[in-house]
């Protein structure tokens, strides 16, 4: 096999030397344009997986390596002068430089041909003369640009401007300081490479970026500038530049990674930002994936098949942590009225890949520091300090999300709901949410839907409430009223969701005469009249809902139903007093939240629901989403309860581990109001994390309630607590501690080789 490689990286040398190794017969050859002593940046950090990987395919190269690593654990936040350091989190880093001296060492052992100073042919004749063409050419991969129509590149340019500096001594720990300058925030992240040298990054928003002049200043300035800015951390030390520039970040993204006998591998295939980790990390994990599976697999399209569905996964899971926290630091000045101790305990947890428990592991004494702080009993983890809206003071903070179970008659909640609500309320959260609860019959979203509109339906809800309050003291039940507006009139959704009944159907209203989907029925747009009917619903239901009891009212502004589609730009089209501007916009679901506070107990909390962006372009963003919540807030809400989507079919949502809690952060720390963070948050782990870093206040928790009526009391159970932030009920009690479970062994290495 003949194997032309394009670019001399780690990347590119690694799978040179792994598939030489693996097969001393293929000629292999790798093109460099730049100089074998060339290099750009300065330290590399590798992770012990990654490290572990190395040294089970190549001994060798591990051995070099291990000789040349600095080693450290702590991690230091410096923020308004205070630094606190955490522990236990194991980095090793080495030169770059000496790490390509390491590789082409290897590679010449083993009779890979290196040509530097040497451009590559064009990409479409090493296609058609060679049996393999890797493209490690980097992030600005000319031959992914080359074939951009095969491999399908996404590219997005983000807010920061950065430059990648070197200063003359070894930091003791990977350091992260704040600097709050007259421009606006800048952050330095640091970290050793060598015994006598670290690796220096400077990065700010394009805006401070500007203000501060460093889009005049040349290389010397700049460099010169950032040393003073950062002196306190640098000991008054200078920093040093190779050719550094200013830069924004690009993520890389690539619909598919290979065509015919051509593979991209690392910043060419992909990206992720360096505040989590190193694109030198993904480049050798690609490479030893893309060596095992030519080893593994019968021929080379499907090798590279393989390749590609064994890393696209792991490497789409890095780029949305490394987006986490790429977008953290991109929202830092949000951050900084933090106290301190959150403060790091936020930074260090912004990617979600460090959580609570695993930082609690790492360095225990770091951890309780900042339970201590944010006013956890001893013994109690987040999770389970109680929160006050209002009059009502809920024991944790764990609510079961609003889920629609299509399961009543006439709008009439039945003895599944009873048994639905209830179970969860003898599961442990702080707060049972009903689901979305209709406020007329032309309201529901299918025939399935509960209602508030009759007598009957309130009694069939106070004997919910009552079992609630009589079986699950301490938990507290709340009512969602809502209105389906446009995407009424549909099939229950195990039988089609969002599809229109085949019969039976009732009309619907909208803020505009826009069907959802293109099947859907259209709407009529309502009158002024018909608003003040919708309005007179609202508060009749909220009404019948205080008087069953509930303890906390929610208003659903969220997920493309009635009061959504008064929002969004997408959906509201009136030319009235209730459609234009956001303002504007905002008029009627006000209303309707101001008629149901008045006649709402002002003792008892009221919430709102709002779909904080529509996933589409002309819609909701996150910047409106602040100022719906800023103007709920000013009418008199709680809190606000912030999903995300659903508002528009041809959405395109961006998801991942909790993943619309960053708009609830958001809105938390611009605004000042209580948030409520629902959405792909499905372990203990994350609730305490969130709750810690002050990302929410409150978790909400739909499909593991689903899986688990109980999860609430299972995580007090296996993380060992007891006390009155949940309790057992009486005749479940003899099942509080967990059940033992079976050992769990470490993934096997992904490619073996001996010495």
């Amino acid at each position: 096999m003949r194997v032309a490689i394009l670019g001399g990286g780690p990347g590119g040398l690694y799978a040179a030397a792994l598939l030489k190794r693996l097969d001393p017969s293929r000629e292999i050859t790798v093109w460099e344009r730049n100089a074998p002593d060339d290099t750009f940046g300065f330290g590399v950090v590798l992770s012990d997986e990654t490290l572990g990987g190395i040294e089970h395919a190549d001994p060798a190269v591990y051995e070099a390596m291990r000789a040349e690593f600095v080693r450290w654990d702590d991690i230091d936040i410096v923020h308004r002068g205070t630094r606190h350091t955490s522990g236990g989190h194991g980095f090793a880093a080495l030169g770059r430089k000496r790490l390509l001296e390491i590789l082409h060492e290897r590679c010449r052992s083993l009779g890979v041909e290196l040509r530097f100073h040497s451009e590559a042919p064009y990409p479409a004749w090493l296609v058609e003369t060679y049996d393999l063409v890797i493209a490690a050419d980097g992030v600005h991969s000319t031959t992914r640009e080359a074939y951009a129509e095969a491999f399908g590149p996404s590219i997005t340019e983000h807010r920061c401007r950065y430059i990648w500096l070197a200063a003359d001594f070894a930091f003791d720990s990977f350091r992260f300081e704040i600097a709050e300058t007259e421009h606006g925030v800048m952050q330095l992240h640091g970290y050793p490479y060598a015994a006598d040298a670290s690796t220096v990054i400077i990065e700010m928003r394009e805006e401070v970026w500007r203000a501060a002049g460093f889009a005049e200043t040349d290389e010397q300035e700049s460099v010169e500038r950032c040393a003073k800015i950062f002196a306190d951390a640098l000991g008054g030390r200078p920093l040093r530049s190779n050719n550094s520039t200013w830069t924004t970040f690009r993520t890389v993204v690539n619909e598919h990674w290979s065509h015919a006998n051509l593979v991209l591998l690392g910043d060419a295939a992909h990206t992720a930002h360096f505040s989590i980790g190193s694109g030198t990390k993904l480049a050798v994990e690609d490479a030893l994936a893309l060596a095992a599976c030519l080893e593994e697999q019968p021929d080379l399209p499907t090798a590279l098949a393989a390749y590609e569905a064994e890393r696209r996964p792991v490497v789409a899971s890095t780029q949305r942590a490394a987006r986490a926290s790429l977008e953290w630091f991109e929202n830092l000045g949000l951050y900084l009225g933090q106290p301190s101790r959150q403060f790091a305990f936020n930074l260090l947890t912004r990617s979600r890949r460090v959580t609570h428990d695993n930082l609690r592991l790492r360095d225990s004494r770091f951890t309780g520091d900042v339970e201590r702080a944010f006013g956890c009993p001893p013994g109690t983890p987040p999770m389970f300090t109680p929160f006050r809206l209002r009059g009502l003071t809920l024991r944790n903070r764990v609510v079961v999300s609003p889920m629609d179970m299509y399961s009543a008659v006439d709008g009439v909640p039945g003895d599944f709901h009873l048994v639905h609500l209830g179970a969860r309320a003898l599961g442990g959260a702080g707060l049972v949410m009903t689901e979305m609860v209709c406020v007329s019959p032309e309201g529901r979203i299918t025939p399935g839907c509960a209602g508030l509109w009759t007598p009957r339906q309130a009694e069939a809800w106070r004997r919910v409430v009552r079992f609630v309050h009589d079986q699950a003291p301490g938990t507290a039940i709340g009512v969602q009223l809502g209105h389906s507006g446009r995407k009424g009139s549909t099939k229950l959704m195990w039988e089609g969701i969002d599809e229109p009944l085949e019969d039976g159907n009732w009309p619907l209203v909208a803020a505009s005469s826009l069907p959802y989907g293109p099947d859907s029925q259209t709407p009529r747009e309502l009158t002024r009249a018909q608003l003040t009917d919708i309005r007179e619903q609202f508060s009749s239901a909220a009404w019948r809902a205080a008087r069953c009891g509930f303890d906390l009212l929610e208003l659903h502004c969220a997920h493309g139903y009635l009061l959504s589609g008064f929002l969004s730009p997408l959906t509201n089209r009136r030319t009235d007093r209730y459609g234009g501007s956001l303002e504007r916009r905002l008029r009627f679901p006000l209303e309707v939240f101001d008629a149901m506070r008045s006649v709402w107990p002002e003792e008892r909390p009221m919430t709102v629901r709002i779909s904080a962006t529509d996933w589409a372009d002309g819609g909701t963003t996150a910047e409106d989403a602040v100022e719906i919540a800023r103007a709920f807030a000013a009418h008199g809400a709680d809190a606000v309860d912030v999903s995300t989507g659903q508002v528009v079919a041809d959405e395109q949502p961006e998801y991942g581990r909790s993943y619309q809690t960053p708009f609830a952060d958001r809105i938390r720390h611009e605004v000042g109001v209580p948030v409520i963070a629902v959405g792909a948050i499905s372990s203990w782990d994350d609730v305490n994390s969130l709750i810690l870093a002050g990302r929410t206040d409150l978790c909400a928790l739909a499909r593991p309630h689903l899986y688990d009526p109980h999860w609430t009391l299972h995580a007090a159970a296996e993380q060992g607590y007891q006390g009155p932030g949940v309790s057992w009920p009486a005749p479940y009690r003899a099942g509080s501690r967990p059940p033992r479970t079976g050992r769990t062994d470490a993934p096997k290495p992904r490619l073996t080789l001996g010495s």
